[in-house]
C-alpha cells in the first residue's frame, strides 16, 4: 500500500479529517486507535527506567490514544507539537504560565474570552505579571504599546461575543521584532478556516470542547506550537502535571472525522439567519465578520476561508432600562434555542451577553447583545423560534 501520509498532504479537508491521527497497521488493522488507560508504565530493566529509554514512561506524558489526537491536530495546524489540557480555558492559561514570569508585561486583546481576562486580572496579577488590554483593530499600531518587558501578545479573532477582527499578521510581525511570543485563541474558526501559525502566530489555542467535539459532552483544550516554542511549552505542561484523558481524546478524535461537514452546515445556516436578521427592523446590528456590513469584514475575507456557527446581534431597544427585560423576554420565549454557555455542538443556544468587563470595546448603545450558536437544526424552525423571541420582546 502506498504511503498514505504523502497522499493526504495534497488531499481535501474532509479526506484529511477522515484519516489523520490513525494508523490501522499499528493496531492489528483496527480503524480507530484503542483507548489506552494508563498511569503506571513498566520498564524492561533498571537502566531503561533510569534513562526513560522507551516511548511511554508515565500516563501524564502521553499514551497511544492521546498521541493519535496530537498527531491529528499537528497535521491540521502545521505545528511542531501539541499538548492536550482538560479545558479550553486551560489551553489559554498553560501557555501564559509557560512564557510569562514575574515582572513581565503582557498585551491582551480587549475582546478576549472573559475567563481569560479573569485569569489575567487575578492569577497573573498575583504572580507579578502586568497585563494591558488593547484595541483589537490596532494592527501594526500595537508597537506603541510594547515595552522593554513585554513578553507576550495574546490575540483572538474574531473576538468573543462581539466578533471584532484582528490583523494577526501585522500584530505578529511587530511583536516578533520585539521578541514577544504571539498566542491566539482560534476556537471560532478552527484550523479548517484559519491556520494561525501560517500568519505568524507562535502558539495556537483551541477549545476542542467546541467544534472538534461537536456534541456538547467533552471538555478538552489543545495548544499547538511552532518549532521555536514547542520545547518550552511541552516542558511547562509536564511541570504543571496537566494532561488530557484518553477517553476524552478518543471522543475528540472521533468528532474530528465529521467536523468538516458539520462546519459547512453551521456556516450555511448561520449566514442564512444572520442575513435575515440584518433585514429586520427590530435588530440594530448584526455582529458577524462574514457580513459585508461588519467593520472587520475585509480582514475576515482576506485571511479566513470560512465562518462558523456563532455570532451576535443587537436587539433594538430605545430605553436602556429595558435592555435586560427585553433580552430576558426574548430568551425565555425560545423553544429550540437552549439557554446555555458554550457552543460548537449540534444544538442551537442563545445567551444575553454581558460586556461590562470591557475597557476599550464597549457594549453597543442601541440595545442588548444576544449571542446565537446556530446548530444543525433546520433553518426554518430556527427562524420560527427566533420570531417568537422577537414577539415576546416587543410585548414588554
Amino acid at each position: 500500500m502506498n504511503d498514505k501520509n504523502d497522499f493526504l498532504a495534497g488531499a481535501g479537508v474532509n479526506t484529511r479529517l477522515s484519516h489523520i491521527g490513525n494508523s490501522p497497521a499499528d493496531f492489528h488493522g483496527f480503524v480507530n486507535p484503542p483507548v489506552v488507560h494508563a498511569s503506571t508504565v513498566l520498564f524492561p530493566n533498571a537502566k531503561a527506567m533510569e534513562n526513560r529509554a522507551q516511548k511511554y514512561t508515565y500516563g501524564t506524558r502521553g499514551t497511544p490514544t492521546t498521541d493519535a489526537l496530537c498527531e491529528a491536530i499537528d497535521a491540521l495546524e502545521g505545528s511542531a507539537g501539541t499538548i492536550l489540557v482538560p479545558s479550553g480555558l486551560a489551553a489559554v492559561t498553560v501557555p501564559f504560565l509557560a512564557f510569562l514570569s514575574a515582572g513581565d508585561h503582557a498585551l491582551i486583546v480587549d475582546s478576549v474570552y472573559f475567563p481569560t481576562r479573569h485569569f489575567c486580572d487575578t492569577m497573573l496579577k498575583r504572580l507579578g505579571v502586568t497585563v494591558e488590554y488593547y484595541d483589537p483593530m490596532i494592527g501594526a499600531g500595537i508597537e506603541s504599546l510594547i515595552k522593554p518587558n513585554t513578553k507576550l501578545v495574546h490575540t483572538e479573532a474574531p473576538g468573543s461575543n462581539t466578533f471584532e477582527m484582528q490583523d494577526i499578521k501585522a500584530i505578529s510581525t511587530v511583536a516578533h521584532r520585539h521578541g514577544c511570543v504571539v498566542t491566539m485563541d482560534n476556537t471560532w474558526a478552527t484550523p479548517l478556516y484559519f491556520k494561525p501559525l501560517d500568519h505568524g502566530v507562535d502558539v495556537s489555542i483551541h477549545a476542542a470542547t467546541k467544534y472538534p467535539s461537536g456534541h456538547s459532552d467533552i471538555l478538552l483544550g489543545t495548544v499547538s506550537a511552532n518549532a521555536a516554542h514547542w520545547e518550552q511549552l511541552k516542558e511547562a505542561n509536564i511541570a504543571l502535571g496537566i494532561c488530557g484523558s484518553p477517553d476524552d481524546s478518543y471522543q475528540i478524535l472521533r468528532g474530528l472525522r465529521t467536523m468538516g461537514i458539520r462546519l459547512e452546515r453551521h456556516q450555511e445556516s448561520t449566514l442564512n439567519i444572520a442575513r435575515w436578521l440584518e433585514e429586520r427592523e427590530d435588530v440594530a446590528r448584526v455582529l458577524h465578520p462574514a457580513l459585508p456590513s461588519f467593520p472587520g469584514h475585509d480582514l475576515w475575507k482576506r485571511d479566513f476561508t470560512g465562518s462558523s456557527g456563532i455570532f451576535s446581534f443587537v436587539l433594538k431597544v430605545e430605553n436602556q432600562e429595558q435592555f435586560k427585560p427585553k433580552a430576558h423576554a426574548f430568551l425565555d420565549a425560545l423553544s429550540i434555542f437552549g439557554l446555555g454557555w458554550s457552543w460548537g455542538g449540534f444544538e442551537s443556544l442563545a445567551v444575553h451577553v454581558g460586556l461590562s468587563d470591557r475597557r476599550i470595546c464597549k457594549a453597543p448603545s442601541e440595545g442588548p447583545v444576544i449571542r446565537l450558536q446556530v446548530g444543525l437544526e433546520d433553518v426554518a424552525d430556527l427562524r420560527k423560534d427566533i420570531e417568537a423571541g422577537f414577539a415576546a420582546a416587543s410585548a414588554i
